[in-house]
C-alpha cells in the first residue's frame, strides 16, 4: 500500500509520485517556485510506493487523481513504466514518447481529460545541450558512454536518435549495464528509431568492466553515470583504475547522494581537463517542464526567469 491519505482535496493540489519523497528538494523548492510563477499556496503531497508495487496500488493513486476535482497532477519518478502498465487504461490521452518508452513521468489534466507524458527525453536532452556545445562531436569525433541502462540513459539515447540530426551525432554511442533485460529492452527501442548512430551495448556487472571501456575511449568523450550509483546505493560504476577521456566530459545523472562518481573525476578533472556536471540541471528542467504541463505555464527553459528559479532553488537547497 501506498502512504496516501485518499479523502478529496480541500484546493488545488500537486502531487509527486516516488519512493521516500520527503528526502527530496523540490518538497522545499516547489512552495517557494510557486510563489514565483503565481501558483502560491499550491501544496505538493508525496505519495510514497515501494518499488515494483502491486499494480491494485498504482491503480488506486491514477484513479484518485483522476476523479479528484482539486487533484492536478503529478511527477512520476522510480514507478514510470509500473505505474503506465497498471493503470493505463485510465488515461483518456497520451503525449509524445509514452508508448514509445512503455512510461510515464507527469500526469495532468487538460479540458476534463486525463493525460500521460513522457518527458524525460525533452528534459534529458535540455540537460546535456546545456553543457555539450553543439559542433562538439563534429569538431572532436568524440564518443558518449553510458553506464545504466535504465529510464533516463534510455530518454537520453531517445534524445539524441530522435531529435539530432547526423551533424550533432558522436561517433559512437557505447551503453552498459549490471544485467541484459534493461540492455535487451533498449535494444528493442533503438531498432524502432535510430537513424543509423553506431551503438554498442556491454553487460558489465563489475566496475572493472566497465573501467576497461572508458579507458579506450577516444579524447573529449562524454562518461555518464546513469546507474544510480552514488545516491540509490553506494559506490560507483567505475574504480580509481578508470582514466577519464582528455578533454571529456563526465556527466552524473545525480546531485545528492555519496557521489563516488563525481569524486572520481574531480581527482583527474586538472590533469585530463574534464568538464564536470552533476544533476542538477536536469533536476531543475525536469520539475519544471512538469510543473509548465499540470498548471498550465510557459515556463522558459534558459534566460532570466529559468535562471531566477534556479537561484531560488540554489537558496532552499
Amino acid at each position: 500500500m501506498s502512504n496516501f491519505d485518499f479523502s478529496p482535496r480541500e484546493k488545488p493540489t500537486f502531487y509527486y509520485i516516488g519512493v521516500t519523497t520527503t528526502q527530496s528538494s523540490i518538497m522545499k523548492v516547489f512552495p517557494k517556485w510557486a510563489d514565483y510563477l503565481g501558483i502560491g499556496g499550491t501544496p505538493i503531497v508525496g505519495i510514497n510506493c515501494k518499488i515494483h508495487d502491486e499494480p491494485e496500488v498504482y491503480r488506486e493513486v491514477v484513479e484518485f487523481i483522476r476523479k479528484d476535482k482539486y487533484s492536478l497532477g503529478a511527477l512520476v519518478t522510480s514507478h514510470k513504466i509500473d505505474l503506465y502498465d497498471a493503470a493505463m487504461d485510465f488515461f483518456d490521452e497520451i503525449g509524445e514518447y509514452v508508448e514509445l518508452l512503455g512510461e510515464l513521468s507527469c500526469i495532468s489534466k487538460k479540458n476534463g481529460k486525463l493525460w500521460a507524458h513522457a518527458k524525460d527525453p525533452i528534459t534529458s536532452g535540455l540537460a546535456y545541450e546545456a553543457f555539450i556545445p553543439k559542433d562538439h562531436w563534429k569538431k572532436t569525433g568524440g564518443e558518449i558512454y553510458i553506464m545504466g541502462a535504465g529510464g533516463a540513459s534510455l530518454a537520453l539515447t531517445t534524445y539524441f536518435m530522435e531529435k539530432l540530426e547526423q551533424d550533432f551525432w558522436p561517433s559512437k554511442i557505447y551503453i552498459a549495464n549490471r544485467s541484459t533485460p534493461r540492455l535487451e529492452t533498449m535494444k528493442i527501442i533503438h531498432q524502432k528509431i535510430n537513424p543509423g548512430i553506431l551503438v554498442e551495448y556491454f553487460h558489465c556487472p563489475k566496475p572493472e568492466d566497465n573501467d576497461k571501456i572508458v579507458n579506450r575511449l577516444k579524447p573529449h568523450s562524454l562518461v555518464i553515470n546513469g546507474t544510480g550509483a552514488g545516491k540509490d546505493f553506494p559506490g560507483s560504476p567505475i574504480t580509481v583504475a578508470a582514466e577519464f577521456p582528455q578533454n571529456g566530459f563526465a556527466w552524473d545523472y545525480n546531485f545528492r547522494g555519496d557521489l563516488i562518481f563525481l569524486k572520481q573525476s574531480r581527482a583527474q578533472q586538472e590533469e585530463k581537463n574534464l568538464h564536470i556536471e552533476d544533476g542538477w540541471v536536469y533536476f531543475l528542467h525536469g520539475w519544471q517542464r512538469v510543473i509548465a504541463e499540470v498548471f498550465h505555464l510557459n515556463i522558459p527553459t534558459s534566460g532570466p526567469e529559468f535562471e531566477e528559479l534556479s537561484r531560488i532553488a540554489k537558496e532552499v537547497k
